[in-house]
C-alpha cells in the first residue's frame, strides 16, 4: 500500500456517494495549487493525466 493510499480512501469514505462534475474539480485543484503552491507540478501532472485518459496514443 502507498501513503497516498489512505487519502484515497478517506476520499473515498467520506465522499464517495457524492457526484461532482469536472468543473468543480478543476476549482478545487486550482485553489489547492493556490494554497500549496509546492504541489503545482504533481497536480499538473494529475490533471493532464485524468485529462488524456481516453488517448489511445498514450
Amino acid at each position: 500500500m502507498y501513503f497516498t493510499d489512505r487519502g484515497i480512501e478517506e476520499l473515498q469514505a467520506r465522499r464517495g456517494d457524492e457526484e461532482v462534475t469536472f468543473g468543480w474539480l478543476a476549482e478545487q485543484l486550482r485553489t489547492f495549487v493556490d494554497l500549496h503552491p509546492d504541489f503545482e507540478i504533481p497536480v499538473e501532472r494529475l490533471a493532464t493525466w485524468l485529462a488524456r485518459l481516453d488517448d489511445e496514443d498514450e
